[in-house]
C-alpha cells in the first residue's frame, strides 16, 4: 500500500512539473502573471514560519520561539550573515527557554 502511494505520488508530481512546462511563453510574460510569480514563494514562506512560531497543534501560542524570530528579523534589519541570522535567533530562543 505504501509504495503505491509513492509511485502514485511521483507520477502526480512528475504530472505537475509537465503542466507547468506546457504552459504557454506569452502566459509567462504577462506582468501579472510575473509579479504573482515573484511574490508567491515570499508569501508562502512568511506563512510557513508564521505557522511553525505561532502555532502548536490546533493552538496559538507565544513562546521562546518568538523572541527567536525577533531577533531573527533585527539580525536581517542589520544585514547579518544567513549563519549568524539563525544561530542569533537559535541562541536567543534557547536562552529564553532556560529562563
Amino acid at each position: 500500500m505504501i509504495w503505491a502511494a509513492v509511485l502514485v505520488a511521483g507520477a502526480g508530481c512528475y504530472l505537475l512539473k509537465l503542466a507547468g512546462l506546457s504552459v504557454p511563453p506569452r502566459v509567462l510574460e504577462r506582468p501579472a502573471v510575473e509579479r504573482i510569480a515573484d511574490l508567491l514563494p515570499v508569501a508562502l514562506l512568511s506563512a510557513l514560519i508564521g505557522v511553525q512560531v505561532f502555532g502548536s497543534g490546533q493552538s496559538v501560542v507565544v513562546d521562546a520561539r518568538v523572541v527567536g524570530l525577533g531577533v531573527a528579523f533585527v539580525a536581517l534589519l542589520l544585514r547579518a550573515p544567513f549563519i549568524v541570522v539563525v544561530l542569533l535567533a537559535a541562541l536567543s530562543a534557547a536562552l529564553v527557554r532556560l529562563i
